[in-house]
């Protein structure tokens, strides 16, 4: 619970929100979605609402007051940077430690039992292989503007065109996608190349998903 509150206080403390209520409406917070005032389908609100109660609205309400307690208590540093790998004493012994085979199955960062810390974490790695992979392959903002063309029956032009036509949102929304989850390019670059804002590239980017996931779009075939 610590470390959900932590998280979700990050926009107060960086002073992208001035309260607890601009906190609430800030979309680009996890809390907004425990709060019902957006919504992202990959969070999952139930396992933090069980936390405080089997009753959604209580739960909710007692959630309110705990992140509105946390506002205090300012920076913690034994909630940032690498829990697993500070705790074993750095990044040599917990090498040292895989060659004897010996595994590491904690992050006090990660909420859940050893299975499910061993799953994120396993998980996390996969996805930082793939997206070396991609680019080790060649795969960048070139690339990936052809692919979605290619999908989408299109003009490599019409993909990266200035519009609002429902094809061209369709594609920009696909690029911005694969190009920020599948390459780990960040939002600010994106935008940069398509002259949107970072707050568009990351609309775009859950418009793409839902799309590559309706429509089955791969980017590598």
């Amino acid at each position: 619970m610590e470390l959900v509150r932590y998280i979700h206080l990050n926009p107060l403390r960086a002073g992208l929100v001035e309260d607890i209520k601009e906190l609430e409406k800030y979309p680009w917070s996890g809390h907004s979605v425990l709060m019902n005032k957006t919504e992202q389908t990959w969070q999952n609100v139930d396992y933090v609402y069980g936390l405080f109660s089997e009753r959604k609205r209580f739960a909710q309400k007692k959630y309110r007051v705990f992140v509105e307690k946390g506002i205090s208590t300012g920076s913690r540093p034994d909630l940032t940077g690498g829990g697993l790998i500070r705790s074993i004493g750095g990044w040599t012994v917990l090498k040292g430690l895989r060659k004897a085979g010996i595994r590491i199955k904690g992050d006090e960062r990660i909420l859940g039992d050893s299975d499910f810390v061993e799953n994120v974490l396993k998980s996390a790695q996969e996805e930082l292989e793939q997206k070396y992979d991609l680019k080790a392959k060649g795969y960048d903002f070139v690339r990936v503007v052809q692919r979605v063309a290619e999908v989408m029956s299109m003009e490599l032009e019409q993909v990266t065109a200035f519009g609002k036509s429902p094809q061209t949102v369709k594609a920009r929304s696909l690029l911005c996608f694969w190009m920020h989850r599948k390459l780990g390019i960040t939002t600010v670059e994106i935008g940069r190349k398509l002259n949107i804002s970072q707050s568009a590239v990351s609309r775009s980017s859950l418009r793409g998903e839902k799309i590559a996931n309706e429509k089955r779009f791969e980017l590598i075939v």
